[in-house]
This record gives structure tokens, sequence and C-alpha cells, in this order.
């Protein structure tokens, strides 16, 4: 009997199907520092909240889930109804999942005790960063940080188990809810993206091992805050001018951060007059980003310091954000070297 090799032809499906998540998850699981399943089944917990939250977004304007909920969280602002559906999803997975003892959320005053005494994990959580966009229908995202817990498993969750530096991050990812829903992760041996396949319900490899360039020649900044930005700033900004560079604000972290990575560019997020610790949450926005940037290539600063060496001493502590593209972060630093 004769036989022929298998040869994949993908010609007549106009698009290359390629490794699923959970493959690759499995696949690549070895690389982990604690290769015992816990942590993949972690990250598919998260990918399938993912998927659920990204279809109540998909429907948002038919499903009764915009605009405000009645209720101002922790940071001040007034949250909005998928922000409280976004939450509610990945608390509910990571329960579930029962493979996280401890959730620190954007949307929650205190630390969430999962009373899953053999849970090894800690995950803090931005659930729908860029809520604000929603009723206009831009991109928005969810941002996560995953950390292995200090105190022994069956003991009460203690504050060290939760106020970590980013370096002893074990992994950390985004969402990205645009035109496509994509999930973007690192466990610290590079940084991989997943695009959601809505018909077969999966993600699927689409950006491997993604690089960000050296040198960019975007600056992200909401420059309505231009009167209470400081000299140093005034200063780099006059320079990205100068020097002709593109300005671009989405005004959603991820959807900015995310076009920066893959085209070069920083994301700059100041000390303010109003808000002289700055405004980004050090713990579940600007650790798994900075965690991410530096896996691909870029750095991450508060101006002064690196951002993963910044030891958190409250839960919903904020800080300057200076991420992008390495030339462009070490120029704007150098504006705050005489300090």
């Amino acid at each position: 009997m004769k036989t022929k090799p298998y040869k994949q032809d993908n010609s007549a499906l106009g698009y290359n199907v390629g490794v699923t998540l959970d493959r690759f998850i499995k696949s690549h699981q070895s690389h982990f520092a604690y290769a015992t399943g816990e942590l993949s089944q972690l990250l598919r917990d998260i990918a399938l909240a993912a998927k659920i939250v990204s279809r109540e977004i998909s429907r948002a304007g038919l499903s009764q889930v915009t605009g405000a909920y009645g209720n101002v969280n922790i940071q001040g602002e007034e949250q909005q109804k998928l922000d409280v559906v976004a939450d509610i999803r990945f608390t509910r997975a990571l329960t579930k999942g029962g493979e996280v003892c401890a959730v620190v959320s954007e949307e929650e005053d205190e630390v969430i005790d999962l009373h899953n005494s053999k849970g090894k994990y800690v995950v803090a959580i931005d659930p729908l960063d860029g809520s604000s966009n929603i009723d206009v229908n831009v991109s928005i995202g969810t941002i996560f940080s995953i950390y292995r817990r200090i105190t022994p498993t069956g003991s009460p969750i203690q504050a060290e188990d939760i106020l970590q530096k980013g370096t002893d991050q074990v992994a950390a990812g985004y969402v990205l809810y645009g035109s496509s829903t994509m999930l973007v992760y690192t466990t610290g041996m590079g940084v991989n993206g997943f695009t959601y396949e809505r018909s077969l319900g999966e993600f699927f490899l689409s950006h491997s091992q993604m690089k960000t360039p050296q040198v960019g020649n975007i600056y992200t900044i909401n420059e309505g805050l231009h009167r209470e930005l400081d000299e140093n700033i005034h200063s780099y900004l006059l320079q990205c001018k100068e020097r002709g560079y593109t300005a671009r604000y989405i005004g959603s972290l991820v959807a900015d951060f995310h076009r920066n990575l893959l085209k070069g560019g920083i994301y700059l997020y100041p000390a303010t007059k109003k808000n002289p610790q700055g405004k980004i949450r050090l713990l579940y926005e600007a650790n798994a980003l900075a965690f991410i940037a530096e896996q691909s290539g870029g750095l991450a600063t508060d101006g002064k310091k690196r951002i993963l060496d910044i030891v958190p001493s409250e839960l919903h502590q904020r800080t300057p954000f200076y991420i992008g593209s390495e030339s462009m972060v070490k120029d704007v630093s150098s504006f705050y070297l005489d300090l």
C-alpha cells in the first residue's frame, strides 16, 4: 500500500489555524518555575473569563450593561456596569479554578480572600481597564499579575503574600478587547500573543515571541494635563515634537500600550499637581505591563527607578509611569537625572 506524508495545506481556508492557547501552555509548562500544573490551570481560568467578558462586551449595546453602575470604587472613580460584570466573571473563574488563595482587584477596597487554603497563587487584576470608553465603543482591556504566595499553604493570607515587588511575578498579561480579542502574556520566557477565534471558541497563537522596537516615534500622553505637569515633562514633550514624533492617545492603557509594543513608542503618565504620586496602580497595572515590556525588549520606570524594583506598601498604591521602547524610556529618564 502506497502512503504519503501529511502536508498541512491551509490555502483553501484563507488563513492559518495554528497552536491553541491550551496546547501552547501544556507544551511550555516545563519552562515554568513551578511545573506542577497549577499555574497552567490558572492561565486557562483567566482565558476562560476573558472569553466570557469578551462576549459581554461585544453585545454591550444590546444587553443593558453600558453606563454607570451607581457606585464609586476605591480609586474615586465611578464604576461602570461592565466593570462590575468583569470583576464578577474573573473572581468567579479564579475561585472555581482552585489555584488562587486571594485576589486584589481595582474594583474592591480590600483583598478578596477566596478561603482556599491550598491555593498557591495571588492574582492582582484590573478586570476592565479603560471602562470610561465602553459607551463609545473604544478598545478596553484586562490587566493581570500572578504571584506565588510566600506564606505556607493552609495558613491565613498575610500582607507579604500580597505586597510583592514586580520582580516576584511568575506571570503577567493583558487582554485587549478591540477589533479582535487578544490575550498577551509572559512567564519570564518571552512574550506571546493569542487572538480569539469566536467561531471556534479558542485563543490561537498569532504573535510569537513579541519584540518591541528599541527606537520608536510615538509618544502617548494626555496633553490635557499640560498645566499639571512639571518642567521635566514639558521639556521632554518639546523634544518629541522637535524630533517629529507622532502623538497617539486612546485613553485605554491596554490599547495604548499594545500599539506602542507593536510599533515602538512610549506611554507616559507622570506625577501631576493633582496626583503627585502618579495615577497608574502599581500592583495590578504597572507591574504587569512592566514585566511584559522588559520581556519584549522595552523598559518601564517611574522616572527615577525601575518599576519592577518598587516595593509596594499599599494595596492600591499609585506610581508615575513611563513605559515602552528602550531608547525613549531612557530619554525621558535623563530629564530626571539631576533630581
